[in-house]
């Protein structure tokens, strides 16, 4: 079975997952891909596909049609119900012409007949992996040229436009995702993100916070009980795990599971089954599982109180959500959102005075957005005119300001958090190629990116394929599409 902790390095051309029985063949087609740079991993049947599938991120797949146990045909129809844009080329010794069509009806990106010729085969491989970078970049091109971002998520600073990235990423696929950050940074927002953009977005998105849960319940909210299981068990209860089945569950602070319950999880995420307190019948489950924390759970694992194999299990693809001390540009955007929420039901519409948005800008803000939405909310109730004035701010934001303004964002400024409409989410910036007033298109966006990399990285193409995602022989074909120097 293949195994992996996370995604696959920047310094290879991709990650390239190999499912077949025959070990000798995997072997062989594993050192062809690596001499031509891409990284490889091997699972010897559907079942060890599917499991690597939930560990690690690949950008293709090539699955043999015929295998014991779980076959060929079964696993594709489960890889694409849930990996719905991942590239799998299918082989198979098998030269009939009907189990091509089966295997491109059930949606294989190619179908190759074993003997395979190693020059046909990488670069098959080379085309499948160049899809996958380039469709996970598109999304992300097409959304800043719509000005789109996440639901709930606000913001087009650096730290928040590489979150968004990372998330075109993760949500096309079914991945464990591990979400870090301070309290109050948004973390559950980022998880509804998450699914809301996956496969499973037509599933139940079931959040629990570990931390709310008192030990002795903890076993019970994600299992469900038996009627009778515990003193005021008159009822069966499903659990968490049960009613997110064929959709997402999001435990949040999995750093408070009590040892016991780290155990049993770590079985749930290998088997998906599990019984119900006082329960005897397993129960199965198909479902996605996004965690978030505040701890550094890598140390939590040193100190011995989080067990290092289920780190390994749920950290498969990480994401940090930055402080907002970290993304200061944006705190005009997020105060001008919530004090329209705010203000909804006011009569006169409210602003933000100019050295209230200064104050705002140099506060720490030790509890994030959560920490500002609710100074705006005080304020919006404390105001007696037109406009939001340092005095109806929280005494701890009027009096903890460094007395320094950071310039606002600009297009941003704070002489503009007036209201009569919530900022985007994101929006992409205004460049040169974009005539006054008209959207930039795809293509404009595409090259600007391309060429703005090329000149922070002085041409070095290595460079370049490594911050923006793709592969080289795309990115010189993109440059001389767009005519660009390299």
């Amino acid at each position: 079975m293949a195994q992996s902790s996370g995604s696959p390095s920047r310094d290879t051309k991709g990650l390239v997952l190999l499912v077949d029985d025959d070990v000798l063949l995997g072997e062989l087609q594993q050192r062809w891909l690596e001499s031509e740079g891409f990284e490889v991993r091997i699972a010897h049947d559907g079942e060890g596909c599917l499991t690597a599938l939930a560990t690690s991120l690949p950008d293709t797949v090539c699955l043999d049609l015929v295998m014991p146990g779980i076959d060929g045909f079964e696993t594709l129809d489960r890889i694409k119900a849930h990996h719905p844009f991942l590239p799998v080329i299918v082989m198979t010794a098998q030269t009939g012409a009907e189990f091509a069509v089966r295997a491109m009806k059930a949606g294989a990106y190619d179908y190759l007949v074993k003997p395979v010729d190693q020059a046909k085969f990488v670069a098959e491989v080379t085309h499948a992996v160049e899809r996958s970078q380039m469709s996970v970049r598109l999304a992300q091109l097409e959304r800043e040229a719509e000005g789109r971002g996440y639901p709930g998520i606000i913001g087009q600073s650096r730290p928040i436009r590489e979150l968004f990235r990372r998330l075109d990423r993760v949500s096309a696929s079914d991945i464990t995702v591990l979400i870090h950050g301070e309290s109050g940074t948004g973390k559950e927002l980022v998880a509804k993100a998450i699914h809301a953009q996956g496969s499973r977005r037509e599933g139940p998105f079931i959040p629990l916070s570990c931390a709310a849960i008192p030990e002795s319940l903890q076993e019970s909210e994600l299992f469900g009980h038996e009627k009778g299981a515990f003193t005021g068990a008159t009822a069966r209860r499903a659990g968490c795990f049960e009613r997110a089945d064929s959709g997402t569950l999001f435990l949040d602070e999995i750093g408070e599971l009590s040892a016991s319950l780290q155990a049993k999880l770590l079985r749930v995420l290998q088997e998906r089954t599990f019984l119900r307190v006082g329960g005897s019948a397993e129960v199965r489950s198909d479902f996605r599982l996004v965690v978030a924390t505040h701890r550094d759970l890598t140390r939590e694992v040193q100190a011995g109180t989080f067990r290092e194999d289920l780190y390994f299990r749920v950290a498969v693809m990480d994401l940090e959500v930055p402080p907002l001390r970290a993304r200061r540009d944006d705190i005009p955007l997020l105060a001008g959102h919530f004090l329209k929420l705010a203000a909804g039901n006011r009569s006169k519409a409210l602003s933000i005075a100019p050295e209230t948005m200064g104050r705002l800008a140099s506060y720490a803000w030790p509890g994030n957005v959560r920490e500002l939405q609710n100074a705006i909310e005080r304020a919006a109730v404390e105001a007696d005119g037109r406009a939001i004035r340092i005095r109806d701010l929280p005494k701890r934001v009027r009096e903890d300001g460094t007395g320094s303004t950071p310039a606002p964002d600009t297009g941003h400024g704070a002489n503009t958090a007036s209201l009569p409409e919530a900022p985007p989410a994101a929006s992409a910036r205004t460049e040169p190629s974009a005539a006054p007033g008209r959207p930039r298109s795809l293509e404009e966006i595409e090259r600007d990116a391309i060429a703005e990399a090329l000149e922070r990285h002085d041409g070095n193409v290595a460079q370049v394929v490594r911050e923006l995602g793709i592969g080289r022989t795309t990115l010189y074909r993109k440059i001389k599409k767009y005519e660009l120097r390299s």
